[in-house]
């Protein structure tokens, strides 16, 4: 693609790694917050200059911001990441608050808050979930893409198609091992995904104690792969609901507020740690809420 050198004043631009793993890791997005919004030329070109897999503008837009996510290649409905990154830029701004979004994909929140260990936690407010199965042409061009097989698939997690703002690819491996050697072409697999309606494919394998390990393409933003992806952690949270998947459902302070927690480690294969913790309520198709921390990039 080529860049072009944009009018907007980019002294403002934060590069932030969202879902790190203390003052490591985590997945770098851009954030621009104005007072009036570039307009979409301008924040392809921005984002393209950036680099970044998602870099999110933000504009206010009377009670809410008014949010939008460009991957160097296109616009992306919701990206959690690059939502996480905003919240803190946001806190850093205006201030640790609720702050209300409105995206593409509907009306979402994020907030700051810290946690019983003392660290300051973004959490995002997912758009509502919902999950399908996967079938016949896209499940068979996805196992050809990662060269797998059925019997490298975990049956007790059936192939998916989850969404909390973006569809996205579930795929369940039964091996570690197999997910530390997830390879494909990048080529193929954006012409997949565009086929399909995909944002990305989440290779993932259930470990002990609400633990997931997670890989995720993104071939369609002309990333190979995401070290972090809070949009498919909400979409996989949603799923695992959907099919009534065993989940610890602790009774908070009042009667109504079970929820149950995944944690998510990501990034770990690209020497890119990160981690997402995850929160679901019982109401099937619900938002859930997606946290980490994030930190600045020099």
């Amino acid at each position: 693609m080529t860049t072009t050198h944009i009018s907007p004043d980019l002294g403002n631009l934060r590069r932030i790694a969202a879902f790190s793993s203390g003052h490591e890791g985590g997945n770098p997005a851009g954030v621009l917050i104005t007072d009036h919004a570039p307009n979409d030329s301008e924040m392809q070109a921005i984002a393209a200059e950036v680099g970044y897999s998602e870099t999110a503008f933000a504009s206010p837009d009377g009670e809410h911001w008014r949010v939008r996510y460009f991957s160097p290649e296109g616009e992306v409905d919701f990206c959690g990441h690059a939502t996480i990154a905003l919240g803190r830029a946001l806190s850093d701004l205006k201030g640790p608050a609720r702050y209300d979004l409105r995206i593409n994909a509907g009306d979402i929140s994020v907030a700051s808050h810290t946690d019983d260990s003392g660290k300051t936690l973004i959490e995002l407010q997912s758009p509502p979930t919902r999950s399908g199965p996967a079938e016949g042409t896209v499940l068979a061009e996805a196992l050809a893409l990662f060269d797998l097989s059925d019997e490298d698939l975990d049956p007790a997690l059936p192939p998916a198609i989850a969404n909390a703002g973006n569809d996205h690819l579930v795929l369940a491996l039964r091996q570690r091992d197999r997910l530390a050697r997830m390879e494909y072409d990048l080529a193929d697999g954006r012409r997949l995904m565009e086929r399909h309606g995909l944002t990305t494919i989440n290779l993932i394998v259930a470990g002990e104690d609400g633990l997931f390990l997670s890989r995720n393409a993104f071939a369609i933003g002309g990333v190979l792969e995401d070290p972090a992806t809070g949009a498919a952690a909400a979409a996989l949270a949603g799923y695992l609901r959907d099919i009534d998947w065993p989940l610890d459902w602790s009774q908070k302070e009042a009667a109504d507020a079970a929820r149950a927690e995944i944690r998510i480690e990501q990034g770990d294969d690209m020497g890119v740690p990160s981690r997402l913790q995850v929160s679901i309520s019982p109401e099937k198709g619900a938002p859930v809420a997606v946290s980490g921390q994030a930190r600045d990039i020099a």
